[in-house]
Parts: C-alpha cells; sequence; structure tokens
C-alpha cells in the first residue's frame, strides 16, 4: 500500500484534483479521498486541548475508507505533522508528498470567488492561507512533487499528478 498526500493552501486546487484523479485513476487500486469526506470537521478540533489530533484521525479515517488500496488523501497537512504526530499501518509501504501551489494573487483571487459561507470574505480570513501558500513555496524542494497549477488547467495538473503516480514501483508487500 502507498499513501499519496496532496496539499496545499485553500484555494491551491486539492479538491478539484481529487474529483479529476478519481476519474483517472483504477478505482480497484486506488482510492481518493478529500480529508472534507472523512466526516470529522477541524472546528470540532479547533481551539481544543486535542487539536494536533485532527490530522492523526482523518488520516486514519481516510486508510480506513481506503479498505487497503493506494490512498489519493488530499489534505492541508504539512510534512511535519505527518512525521510526527501520526501513525500509519504497518502495511503501508511508501509515502509521497505532492504540492499544489499558485502564486498569492491567484490564490487570494481563487478565495474571494468562493461562496460566502466558506468564511473568505475579508482580508483577515485569507491572511494565514496566503501565508501557508508562502511557506509551500519556499519549501518547495522537500516535495517529491510541486505543481504549480497557476497557467494550466485541471485535467493538465490531474494528468501530471496521475503519471507521477503511475511511474512509481508499486509497493511489494511484506509477508
Amino acid at each position: 500500500m502507498r499513501l499519496f498526500i496532496i496539499t496545499g493552501t485553500c484555494g491551491a486546487g486539492k479538491s478539484t484534483m481529487k474529483d479529476q484523479m478519481a476519474a483517472m485513476l483504477d478505482p480497484e487500486q486506488y482510492a481518493c479521498v478529500d480529508s472534507d469526506e472523512t466526516g470529522l470537521n477541524w472546528w470540532d478540533y479547533a481551539g481544543t486541548d486535542h487539536e494536533s489530533q485532527y490530522g492523526a484521525d482523518t488520516l486514519t479515517e481516510a486508510f480506513r475508507k481506503a479498505g487497503g488500496r493506494d490512498l489519493v488523501f488530499v489534505t492541508c497537512m504539512v510534512p511535519q505533522d505527518y512525521m510526527t504526530k501520526t501513525t500509519v499501518p504497518e502495511k503501508l509501504k511508501a509515502t509521497y508528498y505532492i504540492a499544489l501551489w499558485a502564486p498569492d494573487g491567484v490564490i487570494e483571487q481563487r478565495l474571494r470567488a468562493r461562496p460566502k459561507e466558506r468564511g473568505f470574505t475579508s482580508d483577515e480570513a485569507i491572511r494565514p492561507h496566503i501565508e501557508y501558500n508562502q511557506w509551500i513555496g519556499r519549501n518547495r524542494g522537500k516535495y517529491q512533487l510541486f505543481i504549480n497549477n497557476e497557467s494550466q488547467s485541471e485535467k493538465e495538473t490531474a494528468k501530471i499528478i496521475v503519471e507521477y503516480i503511475k511511474a512509481l514501483p508499486v509497493a511489494e508487500t511484506a509477508g
């Protein structure tokens, strides 16, 4: 079993990629799961004594949904949280981090275009996402695949990711 974590700030295109890739990858081999689909809500964790558990809990639920298939997990989880705060199934043989990124102005434009109920209605609400986007950009060399999706279509971006995934060796099972 392999894990492909597709990360980026809000507005980077993660959920859009999940939908595109689900249509392009064999569902017998791959499970595409968005952290929004785990049934867990960030706001139930925010400000509590177990706030840092959100990432681990969503990943655990995503693994359950994958049912042993390679997991394409769409989340905002940063690599250091994955490495230090989560426990993965023993049958997981490889993890690959894929970052989606676009210039700050593009991210801001995408966020402001969202419905008002999503909460991106002020500079204060958008600022942390721009700061996270800047962090991802500064750390681009730490990802196995880094994609600037500013000037390509959703299908083009999904194709890059799918080709990357399919070019990797399939993880051998132990035992």
